[in-house]
């Protein structure tokens, strides 16, 4: 049987694994870190190297965030374990041990936490970043907004509140690492999707 500590480690090290520079470097890709926004993340590898690239980067960012917290599941852990694993995942990809603690803001592999929780809140999270995205054409704004919304969405269809603090935790983490993003709004300065 896995120990809860195992299993944290175990996802800390797996969010680590930052997507967007194996993939570019496997393509034969300028590095997104020095490009662009210098964030290590799909949205970046969209705008410097197109959707292919940027395709994998989400797939792996989700899959870093999904594979752990499903794996937490499956072996029965509490909730407080499956919550803190889905929060070392989260964290390794925003300070990753692998690549000097240099990286994305973490909204992909939110994703596949919060898929790995459940899968409805999730999507509901992925919905609120589709709407505003699309209305706004701000990636940042969407994933504010979502941020915002999460702990709400967990309140609603969790029922065991350890997941609450968790995600609510991680909420605040996520719109701590857009303070450039919301400096650059009320600037009007911040990219759009597309641009």
């Amino acid at each position: 049987m896995l120990t809860p500590a195992f299993l944290i480690v175990l996802a800390y090290l797996m969010g680590s694994v930052v997507s967007a520079v194996l993939v570019c470097r496997a393509m034969g890709l300028a590095d997104p870190r020095g490009g662009g926004s210098g964030n290590p993340g799909t949205t970046n590898v969209l705008r410097m190297h197109g959707r292919t690239a940027a395709a994998l980067t989400l797939c792996g960012d989700v899959g870093k965030g999904l594979i752990p917290v499903l794996l937490a599941r499956w072996l029965e852990s509490p909730p407080w374990v499956v919550g803190l694993t889905g929060a070392a995942a989260f964290g390794g990809h925003l300070f990753p041990v692998f690549f000097r603690f240099r990286g994305g803001r973490g909204v992909a592999t939110l994703i596949g936490v919060l898929l790995g929780v459940h899968w409805l809140l999730g999507l509901a999270f992925v919905a609120t970043w589709l709407i505003v995205a699309a209305a706004s054409r701000y990636s940042s704004l969407a994933a504010l907004m979502a941020a915002v919304c999460l702990p709400f969405y967990a309140w609603l269809l969790l029922p065991d509140r350890a997941y609450l603090v968790c995600l609510s935790a991680i909420s605040a983490v996520l719109i701590a690492r857009h303070l450039p993003n919301i400096r650059k709004l009320i600037n009007g300065t911040e990219s759009k999707i597309g641009t």
